[in-house]
């Protein structure tokens, strides 16, 4: 188990059964990155990834 696994595991847990926009969730990841910008490059790769998920030539 990764470390980052135990606050998947949370957020899972805290927040599994919640439906949200994508558009919340992108206004979230700004609002972190505001507040840590030294995760600004994990966050846009993240971003990015979520992003492309259906794009076949990834």
């Amino acid at each position: 188990m990764y470390f980052t696994d135990r606050g998947i595991e949370e957020l899972e847990k805290r927040r599994g059964e919640e439906e949200i926009t994508v558009s919340f969730l992108a206004e979230r990841l700004r609002e972190f990155v505001d507040l840590n910008p030294e995760f600004e490059t994990p966050i846009e790769r993240f971003a990015t990834w979520l992003a492309r998920l259906d794009d076949e030539d990834e």
